[in-house]
């Protein structure tokens, strides 16, 4: 049996680092434009018992989310050993293109896929190269893509590619500007030859919501009143989206473990979307609620206290930092299975089961 299958991962974590202390100078608005009257030692400390986050990353000035991307790609390459010039597609995730610092500006023309393609210098013209817009569960909705145009019989070997910086589009009077952070993450998926319990994409569900969910993540203007009304940043109804993920994401998740047949009991690690810790675990334990019983200690890395949310980068990343033994208390081994799940701006889910 063929099953597409992952051979080397990457990720590319920028240097710069801002740690919750650097928003105390900030001046923080709410949605109906009124200064927030709360100190911001108080705001910043409900902030990261909320959301789990102690500092996130900002990509260097000079460095565009399709150059952290390529950084990845080069280690993912690497890792798995193929030659690049026989990759089929590249799969590029993002919501944003590359933004140049201080410009609030979208460029995405060329694709963000051309550019990691020049970058790495394939030749090839049948290594395709496009991006997907699909909100932060882009990346694993790559994963999907490519399983389908493998089965397909029209691509065998695929660059799948997570990439954001959302440092750039954040309104800095916004709080939930906390939460956002850059990076980049991906993976090289083959279609090979495994064997019936060999390892692979063993299933996979995804779902749409866009009637009252369409707008719970959009773009907007800054909550501070005299600001330029013509710019636009990343807005977010938290509490909607929270309500949504912990109901939505968990039926996802389900769903797709109970069409692979494998039981609940034999998954070793779920790698969600690093949105707010306190939402992932709480979607964790509702997942485990539909199958009367409780998650396991350990089962789900986090990265989130350190990284922050870089959208369609933080599960290929988490999964890197795994495979890699950089995330201390969890490793993975031949024959595990694992649960690939996001959540995001469409409002999108979906899920990817996986044996290693």
């Amino acid at each position: 049996m063929k099953r597409s299958v992952i051979t080397g991962t990457g990720c590319f974590i920028p240097s710069s680092i801002r740690s919750n202390k650097d928003f105390l100078s900030s001046e923080f608005y709410s949605e109906q434009g009124e200064v927030i009257d709360l100190p911001n030692e108080t705001i910043v400390e409900k902030f990261k018992a909320i959301t789990g986050i102690e500092e996130r990353r900002y990509a260097e000035d000079s460095m565009n989310t399709s150059d952290m991307a390529a950084l990845a790609a080069k280690e993912a390459i690497a890792m798995s050993g193929v030659d690049p010039e026989t990759i089929d597609q590249i799969i590029f995730a993002h919501n944003f293109g590359d933004i140049v610092k201080d410009s609030i500006q979208c460029d995405a023309i060329p694709a963000l896929a051309s550019r990691v393609k020049h970058l790495l210098g394939i030749k090839n013209p049948s290594c395709i190269a496009y991006d997907i817009l699909f909100g932060c569960p882009g990346w694993v909705q790559g994963l999907i893509q490519a399983d389908a145009f493998f089965k397909a019989g029209i691509a065998s070997k695929a660059l799948v590619i997570g990439a954001e910086s959302l440092s750039r589009i954040i309104d800095p009077h916004d709080r939930d500007s906390m939460i956002f952070s850059d990076g980049a993450g991906c993976c090289i998926l083959e279609y090979k030859e495994t064997g019936d319990n060999g390892a692979g994409i063993i299933g996979a569900s995804v779902q749409s919501h866009c009637v009252d969910e369409a707008y719970y993540i959009n773009m907007g203007c800054s909550y501070k009143p005299e600001s330029d009304p013509d710019v636009r940043y990343i807005k977010m109804k938290g509490r909607k989206v929270y309500e949504y993920a912990v109901t939505a994401v968990p039926a996802a998740m389900k769903d797709c473990i109970d069409k692979t047949g494998v039981g609940i009991d034999s998954l070793k690690k779920v790698f969600i979307h690093q949105a707010n810790e306190k939402m992932d675990d709480a979607m964790m334990k509702k997942l485990y609620k539909l199958y009367n019983t409780t998650p396991p200690a350990n089962i789900m890395p986090m990265s989130i206290q350190w990284l922050g949310n870089s959208s369609v980068a933080t599960v290929p990343t988490l999964l890197d930092l795994v495979l890699r033994g950089k995330q201390e208390g969890h490793e993975l081994n031949t024959g595990d299975v694992v649960l690939f799940a996001s959540v995001g701006a469409g409002m999108n889910i979906n899920a990817v089961a996986y044996r290693m």
